[in-house]
């Protein structure tokens, strides 16, 4: 990738140190050019009057202004894809969930100090991100709704080994497995909402920071007629309810004890580059449930998914994905698509109706 080419980071952080750091690790990335760094919303609007960036990220609690008032009112004037950057996790999640609705396209936790290992993961997740939200087609949103890289990128072959055949057909519910990424959250919320109560249990993992999952299992659990829930290790997968596999250092699986299903969640090693891991989940659903599942793939960036989706498939799952009208990142579902992973490429509107005929025995 060419300077010129490269993307335009603004950082917006109250904290010197912060702004240091996270310069430090995007500017470590070839493709990620920090065009500048801003003590609050003010300095940063004065930034852009000479240059509009790619991608800002925000801080949440700011003197003079708040991240959140800041992200509304650069909606409303200069829609530009914006990371919300926080070191607050489980009490400040509602805050983050309110920055999703107000049009941020992701979410990340602000650099900690932790071993080597997981520092340098948190170092390629905030890049990542970043170059996620650089590819965010904002408006699809608004359509649908009215450390350096490990040098290996490993497989789910980390986690589980490959489905050996079909898996035991007969049961008596069936399951839906979803993946989604960058701009899933507001996504997952459209199709789950129109769900009715006695939907088949669903099973989602949905990339987003370590103790952020809860709450917005929380806020859907609200929302929705189905019961939402963080998944714990040897939760049931049942009829009207819906286990968001909770982010940080595991991956969430779903095994079969009978005739019915159960998730497991273990630790193991970023897959895909990520933890959990959509390909994980779904290969996990291809080796135990195999027909008896649904597998959908959402909006996101990379291709975490598209292995696991076409395994799915294999196993005689019934796989759908996103089209790239309604993704805000088109990534995730185009590789499944180039891969023949999908039985049918369907827009967000139309992913409930389609789960529901899918799963109607």
């Amino acid at each position: 990738m060419t300077v010129m080419n490269k993307i335009r980071v603004l950082v917006i952080d109250d904290s010197a140190s912060v702004r240091q750091a996270m310069t430090a690790i995007l500017s470590a990335d070839p493709q990620i050019e920090v065009i500048a760094a801003a003590a609050d919303p003010f300095a940063a609007a004065r930034y852009m009057q000479a240059e509009v960036p790619d991608v800002i990220t925000l801080d949440v609690e700011m003197p003079r202004m708040d991240g959140i008032t800041f992200l509304r009112r650069l909606m409303a004037q200069c829609p530009v894809p914006v990371v919300m950057c926080s070191s607050l996790v489980e009490e400040g999640s509602d805050t983050l969930l309110q920055a999703l609705e107000a049009g941020a396209v992701d979410v990340i936790l602000k650099p900690r100090v932790g071993v080597a290992d997981h520092l340098a993961e948190a170092h390629l997740m905030i890049r990542e991100t970043v170059k996620g939200a650089a590819r965010a087609r904002l408006g699809a949103r608004r359509t649908a709704r009215g450390a350096d890289a490990p040098a290996q990128k490993l497989s789910a072959d980390a986690v589980l080994p490959p489905p050996t055949g079909r898996a035991m057909s007969k049961t008596t519910e069936m399951v839906v497995c979803i993946g989604a990424s960058t701009g899933g959250t507001e996504a997952l919320r459209e199709v789950l909402e129109e769900l009715p109560a006695n939907s088949p249990g669903i099973v989602i993992v949905q990339h987003m920071p370590e103790s952020f999952t809860r709450a917005f299992a929380r806020r859907l659990d609200g929302l929705c007629q189905v019961d939402v829930k963080e998944a714990e290790d040897g939760d049931t997968v049942m009829r009207g309810r819906v286990l968001i596999a909770p982010g940080g250092l595991r991956h969430t699986m779903l095994e079969r004890q009978g005739a019915r299903y159960v998730v497991s969640v273990k630790e193991g090693p970023l897959v895909s580059r990520h933890r959990p891991s959509v390909d994980v989940l779904f290969r996990s659903a291809a080796r135990n449930a195999g027909a008896n599942a649904v597998g959908i793939i959402m909006t996101g960036m990379g291709d975490d998914g598209a292995r696991g989706l076409l395994e799915m498939k294999t196993a005689g799952a019934r796989t759908f994905a996103q089209d790239e009208e309604t993704s805000v990142v088109f990534g995730m579902p185009k590789e499944a698509i180039a891969r023949g992973a999908a039985d049918r490429v369907v827009p967000l509107g139309r992913i409930a109706r389609e789960l529901l005929q899918a799963t109607a025995r």
